[in-house]
């Protein structure tokens, strides 16, 4: 049986511009009805979110899903911290890695699969400012040598 490719409902593009990513780790998401409701109609933010360490788990802070429209007076917080669930050995790795200077945890982006949420977590280190401007003169580069073959084709 084939698997099908999960449907990434919210993505953070901005990461891998603002960051080196070392690892990427799969973990689930524990979240209220309203904030899968809101999510499956695609309303979610990555920007500004990250991996936090609290009494031996990990958490996501900052991300934001917006409130379900058709919710009522029980709807979700919009900024709640959210836990993320993994393996224990996962996590004391995890978290042996983020005691190291430098290293944050960041979500890449959300999806399910099948009936659960998933968040794409990724291991990262900051990009300083002239490794930024490395990469957007490589992304030009490339971007300029693709359409020279798109012309010489045509």
């Amino acid at each position: 049986m084939t698997e099908k490719k999960p449907r990434i409902v919210v993505s953070n593009r901005k990461a891998r511009y603002e960051y080196h990513i070392l690892e990427v780790v799969e973990a689930g998401l524990v979240l209220v009805g309203t904030e899968v409701k809101s999510l499956r109609s695609g309303n979610g933010n990555l920007q500004d979110s990250h991996g936090a360490v609290k009494r031996g788990e990990l958490w996501l802070e900052g991300m934001h899903i917006s409130p379900y429209e058709h919710g009522s007076i029980y709807n979700h917080e919009p900024r709640r911290s959210r836990k993320l669930l993994l393996h224990r050995k996962q996590i004391r790795r995890l978290i042996a890695q983020l005691s190291e200077k430098g290293l944050t945890l960041i979500p890449l982006s959300i999806y399910f699969k099948g009936p659960h949420a998933k968040v794409e977590l990724a291991l990262a280190r900051g990009k300083k400012s002239y490794d930024k401007r490395d990469a957007i003169a490589k992304r030009d580069a490339e971007r300029a040598i693709a359409q020279r073959i798109r012309r010489s084709h045509s």
